[in-house]
């Protein structure tokens, strides 16, 4: 049996890949779920998150954001050329794609200024260290694990993922109207640029991770790339989670100092 994958359909069309990955797209769905939609992002798309959970969230993702195109210079140096159809495109791709993740980085910082959060306050990193493990995980996967698992952790699942849950912020104009008008273009570009032009991104990984493994990969491969997408999936909700518990005690604070005022 030729084991080797070329794909013919459709670039974002689960039905292009091997049976296999569309396996893998559907055992991962529930992890992914709970991150698109999670409550903080309805919550922020409808601008209802407190200052101080906003900045705690831009703060806490800022190694992300900054480090991703590490990730990928990480992975480019596993590559080599000519050694397998898979390891040369994910050369083109990685070569291609870090340029633009440096750019990210400057649009995160220009949404964190909108908030008031300065490059200073992103760099000192005083947040919850639950915040840092999504980063850390990060780091890990791009510099211990093989190429095709560091690529479905980050690329794949995290890029995916975001692409998604910037989407259901910008669904609506109501975030994007709570800035000045003259501010709003420069703080919204990093979640337009995501909810809009990356939605590729995810899809080119899978075709690179579908080259890398062909047709039939082992089953330990593929229980290795599940636990991979799903692992950063979950270090992204249990990101969120920590933000909400942030929000409820915010909430919390606020109503009982109204209560306060009110019986006094």
């Amino acid at each position: 049996m030729i084991d080797t994958f070329n794909r013919t359909g459709p670039l974002m069309e689960a039905a292009s890949y091997p049976a296999w990955a569309q396996q893998l797209i559907k055992d991962c769905s529930e992890s992914k779920r709970r991150v698109v939609e999670h409550e903080l992002y309805q919550r922020m798309r409808d601008n209802k998150l407190s200052a101080k959970t906003m900045r705690q969230y831009l703060i806490g993702g800022w190694p992300v954001v900054e480090q991703f195109a590490l990730y990928m210079a990480q992975n480019l140096t596993k590559t080599r050329f000519a050694r397998h159809p898979g390891e040369d495109m994910a050369r083109r791709w990685l070569m291609r794609n870090i340029r633009v993740e440096l750019n990210h980085a400057d649009y995160w910082m220009h949404w964190s200024r909108a908030h008031g959060v300065s490059l200073e306050d992103l760099q000192a990193q005083q947040v919850p260290p639950e915040l840092h493990a999504l980063s850390h995980w990060c780091w890990h996967t791009s510099s211990a694990d093989p190429l095709i698992v560091a690529i479905a952790a980050t690329n794949y699942a995290i890029e995916g993922a975001t692409g998604e849950w910037s989407a259901v912020v910008c669904s609506t104009g109501v975030y994007a109207a709570a800035f000045p008008e003259e501010d709003r273009k420069r703080a919204m570009k990093w979640l337009k640029m995501h909810a809009q032009y990356d939605d590729a991104h995810p899809w080119e990984a899978l075709e690179i991770i579908c080259t890398l493994a062909g047709m039939n990969p082992s089953k330990a491969l593929q229980a290795e790339l599940r636990q991979a997408i799903c692992k950063s999936y979950d270090y992204m909700y249990l990101f969120l989670e920590r933000c909400m518990q942030l929000e409820t005690s915010e909430r919390l604070l606020v109503n009982r100092e109204r209560r306060t005022v009110t019986e006094s």
